[in-house]
């Protein structure tokens, strides 16, 4: 199956960040499913080959990642302001207990398709920070759930 082929295939929610960002925001979620209970939610992103981006995050809670299609690229904010790359092709998979430090995402030259699943006691998945990694926001199980439900 190709990144096109991927499009047919889950209902998209289109994210797109303020155009004064550093960076460019555009990905596309679909939600897979959750438990609240038990604290778990599964989702797909689409990055396309624009270097669209997520908002820079670090991952707070148990996470496994399988790339799909494509390639996800990945800059990690280190403490001392440099940046790390960081590659994965398709079919790799990745495993994080939460992430020491907070990074920048997006497809490759050909765009990802990169699938998540989230596993956390407390519900919180991700903080949202600012480039110098000042945490802005915390998203959490419920807060995706609402916005997939207001979509």
């Amino acid at each position: 199956m190709t990144i096109t082929e991927w499009g047919t295939t889950f209902d998209w929610l289109e994210i797109n960040g303020a155009d004064d960002s550093p960076y460019p925001i555009h990905h596309d979620i679909a939600i897979l499913g959750w438990d609240r209970e038990a604290g778990t939610i599964d989702l797909v992103i689409r990055f396309d080959d624009e270097g669209g981006h997520c908002t820079a995050h670090r991952h707070i809670t148990t996470t496994t990642v399988l790339v799909l299609e494509g390639e996800q690229h990945l800059e990690e904010l280190l403490p001392d302001g440099t940046r790390r790359a960081k590659m994965r092709a398709a079919g790799e998979h990745h495993l994080t207990t939460g992430d020491p430090h907070p990074h920048l995402e997006r497809g490759g030259p050909d765009g990802a398709i990169v699938f998540f699943s989230h596993h956390s006691p407390d519900g919180r998945l991700y903080e949202i920070v600012d480039l110098d990694g000042t945490v802005v926001s915390t998203v959490t199980i419920d807060s995706l759930i609402a916005m997939w439900e207001n979509r």
